[in-house]
């Protein structure tokens, strides 16, 4: 088969899988629902888990706009919050950890079928420039961003004007108020302090677990309760997450009582709030390497160590310059599980704009989330140029000789 449709040995997988198709005069959905589909399935079940848990569990949005439509997450925040009822909010909190459960047999049931697909010879498949489906799904998601920029806009535009939605002429008084009452300086200040270190320390820490679980042997007992632990925090709302920390940490007796109104804190819940979309992630690029890299390294009695240096953590980088990104952009914005355990001195700006919108000005509020948003475009920015300089450095095995 190789000699009829011109493969090679270091030719990408795909691309052989497609030219034999080609030669056999497969249909291009056939082509699609046995070749591409079956190999992106484990990216594609942990796309809908994600997504699945973090609707069930989200809290700003329905608190906003979700008025008298009740979810379970708005019904903890008015037990503990509004009626002060504990019991009766640790018990609406019990069921939403229902969504972590159904995701871990999910998970379980999709990585028993997951094959790898990247061989220690093989590098990704190109697909061939076509300008009319370029064009489809240029348009498709030109449309998405477009809607995404409009929801953005709105904020940005009432930022600018002097009292919505009644006169619209143009002012910075928002920003000003804002600035000055809310002292955002400082609280921009220990937010960047937050977002920084939450991105390196979270993706250390989230990426040596995802390792020792895919690339290590032994304790094989202990993995599937790990895997549940790291799926758990996405179905836990950050408020219910708030309260425990404020309840575990301010007791008197706790040893770790020192860590209570510190940054320290701050840091910790929020990678333990953000922890299992970044697993997802680095198992997802882990999973994606053949276990003969490591086979091959033992036979030759490379320490694994340096497999992992040279070998493991630079196919990874993509993955792991998302995941920082991930940890830096949501630290920037998180309140839920944040609003319980900061200190006068660890106030952050994402909570002076929700005390802003409480005390009555959403004008001011919306300026500080623009502050919010263009730092973390800003951010952004500077990740896209490490992540081309690191491709530079570390990706050229994925273009086909």
């Amino acid at each position: 088969m190789q000699s009829q449709v011109g493969c090679k040995l270091g030719q990408p997988l795909g691309a052989r899988l497609y030219e034999a198709a080609d030669a056999l005069g497969t249909s291009a959905a056939r082509k699609f629902f046995t070749i591409t589909l079956p190999g992106a399935k484990y990216g594609i079940a942990s796309a809908a888990m994600v997504s699945f848990t973090l609707v069930i569990t989200d809290f700003g949005i329905p608190k906003v706009i979700g008025g008298n439509f009740n979810v379970l997450s708005t019904d903890v925040f008015k037990l503990v919050i509004g009626q002060q009822d504990f019991p009766k909010g640790a018990v609406v909190a019990l069921f939403l950890l229902a969504p972590a459960l159904l995701t871990f047999v999910v998970d379980r049931l999709v990585q028993k079928k997951q094959t790898s697909m990247l061989t220690a010879r093989a590098v990704p498949y190109a697909p061939k420039p076509s300008r009319r489906r370029d064009a489809a799904m240029t348009a498709y998601c030109s449309v998405i961003v477009l809607l995404m920029l409009a929801v953005a806009g709105m904020a940005l535009f009432a930022s600018f004007v002097k009292f919505w939605p009644y006169d619209l002429s143009f002012s910075l008084r928002h920003y000003a108020f804002g600035i000055v009452d809310g002292e955002v300086n400082v609280a921009m200040k220990n937010s960047v302090v937050l977002a920084l270190w939450t991105a390196l320390a979270g993706t250390a820490i989230v990426f040596s677990g995802a390792y020792l679980m895919e690339k290590t042997r032994g304790a094989d007992w202990l993995r599937a309760p790990v895997q549940l632990l790291a799926l758990i925090p996405m179905a836990v709302p950050g408020l219910v997450l708030g309260l425990g920390y404020i309840f575990f940490f301010n007791a008197p007796q706790n040893p770790l009582n020192f860590l209570y109104h510190t940054m320290t804190l701050l840091v910790l819940c929020t990678i333990v709030h953000f922890y299992t979309t970044g697993h997802l992630t680095a198992v997802t690029a882990l999973k994606a390497l053949d276990a003969e890299f490591e086979s091959v390294s033992a036979s030759l009695k490379v320490p694994f160590w340096k497999t992992f240096w040279r070998v493991t953590l630079p196919i990874c980088t993509p993955a792991l310059i998302d995941i920082s990104r991930y940890f830096f952009i949501n630290a920037m914005t998180t309140i839920s599980a944040v609003v319980f355990i900061y200190s006068p001195d660890t106030r952050l700006v994402a909570l002076t704009i929700l005390n802003l919108d409480e005390a009555g000005e959403p004008g001011a509020a919306a300026a500080m989330a623009v502050l919010i948003a263009v730092t973390s475009l800003t951010v952004c920015i500077l990740y896209l140029g490490v992540g081309r300089l690191a491709e530079r450095r570390t990706q050229s095995w994925r273009k086909t000789p």
